[in-house]
Parts: structure tokens; C-alpha cells; sequence
């Protein structure tokens, strides 16, 4: 079989979706290096493309007052791709790379809109058998590769640059961090992706932090302002400073490049950490869709926890009924973070 000599990877979701795709990028410049990997992403993931080893070309999807305009996507997709593959589907992105004219455009057979993908894989995600980055891989089959990544072995490729580095740790230096501590970050948001900690408990987490020799970073968007702000707690010993809205997703990865632990929901920025090896500490809930086993933070380097309460068929409306992560337990969590830092 030829290996294609241009290839497109399509994800245009979210950040920790983004970064779970990372990995087919890898794994086809490992079986063809000569390949050129192009990746199409919206325009606020894109320095996760554009901060890697393994992509050459990063590739903005044109959108206009939040529509996604097809005859300028087209354009500019058209005659410039072997083939691509798509690991988030929608029937607009799928119309789009059908009438690009990519010669094998691999993606799900399970949607109406299938029959314009040419390479079907039939693999059901909603049953979260597998991991998520796992199911990304299993579409490079359509291509001739069969790749068993895992936790131990898989590569993101991401790469902060030192320029990044060196400005944001200027402006941590000038908000009071001393770099002599282990760093550790806690990002209590997740925009309404999951279900998350009880933002008392991650007070309490950063109470306890607080007495241990570390120095502690919240981070957060611009609108989390005010919740990351309610987390620092007075204290006489450990630093903690907020940095919610300080970093654009090019400086977060930076800022978690050079942090040691990070805590948190399930949102982006934990799959960031995994991505670049910290260690990672991460709160999910029971419910399926949301559950670690299929989008958990994909390194060997993590502790998960979720809640204990014994329910059964969890959905969102439960979970919130029943405010199952109330039953997190900040010991266990402190626990876990103090044998990290041993």
C-alpha cells in the first residue's frame, strides 16, 4: 500500500478533544515520516497544532458570526490533501472535505451522513468501551497502520516554545512565585463539560496545599475571574496566586510546562498536563458520557477520583440530585498529592 503523502486530521471540537487526537499525528510521521500532516482546527485550539513536532501545517477553519461558511472551506481545502481523517464528524465538516475533493476521507459509518466518507470505520464511541485517544488511533487502520498506543508509550508531541516559557515565567516571577518549590496548579473550572468538585472542596484542597512546601497557582478564563479569586485563602506560609484570565492556551501550556502537579476537573487543561507528563490529579463523575475510562487523562501519571456513593445508571440529573461528588474525599486527595510530591 502507498501512504498517502498529504494528510488532513479534522477535529474542530473542543481543547482535551483536540489533544486526545494529537496522538494520530505521532503514530503516522512513526510508520511514514515523509508524510505531510496538515490539522484542521478551530481557531482557539490552535496552538495546540502549531506548538508540535509532529504536525507540519496548521489549518484554520473559517467560520463567520459562528456559522461555518462552505464555499470559502472548500476553497480552501480543495485538490491540497491524499486524504484526511476525520475524528469528530459533523454533517457540515463531512460536506465540506466530500466536496474538497479528498481522494480517502476516513470517518464513522454509524451517522446518516456517512456515505461521504469512503473509508467507514464502525466503531461505537457512545459505549465508551475504549478511551477516546484509543478510538482516534484505531482510524489510521483505514490507512494500513495498527498501532497499540498506550499509556506508557503514547506521544502528543506538544511543545511550548521558549519564548512562551521565559515571558510566563517572568510574569509569575513579578505576582510572587520563587521557583524554588514544586508548583502546583489548580483549575476548578470546567465549562460545564462535567460535573465538578464542590468548589468548597477545592478550597479545602488548597487550604491543606497551603501548609505543605509548594507554591500554588489557580488558573482559569477571563469569566472565572471571580470563582478562582474565591480560592485563595489567607494564609502566613504557602503562595497562592490567581491567574484566572492572565493566559491566552498558548501561555497555559507554558505555565503548566513548568508546574509539577495539576489538579482539576475534566476539562482541557488536565489533558494538557498529561500531554507534557505532569502528574495529574483529576475529579469525575459516574456518569457515562463523562466517565475517566473513556476521557480521563491519558498518561500513567494520574490519580482519578470519583464520587462513592453506591448509584447505579448515573445521568447528569442524578448526579447533581444526589451531589455525588460531595463524597470526594479531600483527605484522599491531599493523600494522593503528598505521595506525588515524596
Amino acid at each position: 500500500m502507498i501512504f498517502p503523502k498529504n494528510v488532513l486530521i479534522v477535529r474542530t471540537d473542543r481543547i482535551g478533544d483536540v489533544i486526545l487526537s494529537l496522538p494520530i499525528a505521532s503514530v503516522i510521521k512513526k510508520h511514514s515520516p515523509q508524510t505531510k500532516i496538515s490539522f484542521l482546527v478551530r481557531d482557539y485550539t490552535k496552538p495546540l497544532a502549531d506548538n508540535n513536532k509532529f504536525i507540519d501545517e496548521t489549518i484554520t477553519l473559517k467560520e463567520e458570526h459562528g456559522k461555518i461558511p462552505l464555499a470559502s472551506n472548500v476553497a480552501m481545502l480543495r485538490n491540497k490533501f491524499d486524504a484526511c481523517i476525520v475524528a469528530y464528524p459533523t454533517f457540515k465538516i463531512a460536506l465540506i472535505l466530500f466536496l474538497a475533493g479528498i481522494k480517502t476521507r476516513i470517518g464513522t459509518g454509524y451517522r446518516w451522513y456517512s456515505f461521504l466518507f469512503n473509508k467507514k470505520v464502525y466503531d461505537h464511541r457512545k459505549y465508551g468501551e475504549r478511551h477516546e485517544l484509543e478510538y482516534n488511533i484505531r482510524l489510521l487502520a483505514q490507512l494500513g497502520i495498527t498501532e497499540n498506543v498506550n499509556e506508557e508509550n503514547v506521544e502528543f508531541g506538544i511543545v511550548p516554545s521558549k519564548e512562551n516559557s521565559e515571558k510566563v515565567k517572568s510574569e509569575l516571577m513579578s505576582l510572587g512565585l520563587s521557583f524554588t518549590k514544586p508548583i502546583v496548579i489548580i483549575h476548578p473550572g470546567s465549562g460545564g463539560s462535567s460535573i465538578d468538585l464542590p468548589v468548597h472542596k477545592m478550597k479545602k484542597i488548597i487550604e491543606a496545599l497551603s501548609k505543605e512546601n509548594v507554591e500554588t497557582v489557580i488558573t482559569g478564563n477571563a469569566d472565572e475571574k471571580e470563582l478562582c479569586q474565591s480560592l485563595v485563602v489567607n494564609n502566613s506560609s504557602g503562595i497562592i496566586i490567581n491567574t484566572a484570565g492572565k493566559f491566552d492556551l498558548e501561555n497555559l501550556m507554558a505555565l503548566i510546562d513548568l508546574s509539577d502537579i495539576m489538579i482539576a476537573n475534566s476539562t482541557g487543561p488536565i489533558h494538557i498536563a498529561a500531554a507534557l507528563g505532569k502528574h495529574v490529579v483529576g475529579f469525575y463523575p459516574k456518569i457515562f458520557s463523562c466517565a475517566p475510562r473513556r476521557w480521563g487523562p491519558y498518561t500513567n501519571k494520574k490519580v482519578i477520583f470519583s464520587p462513592t456513593i453506591n448509584c447505579s445508571n448515573c445521568t447528569r440529573e442524578q448526579c447533581e440530585k444526589l451531589n455525588c461528588m460531595e463524597s470526594i474525599s479531600v483527605d484522599e486527595v491531599m493523600n494522593a498529592v503528598k505521595n506525588i510530591l515524596q
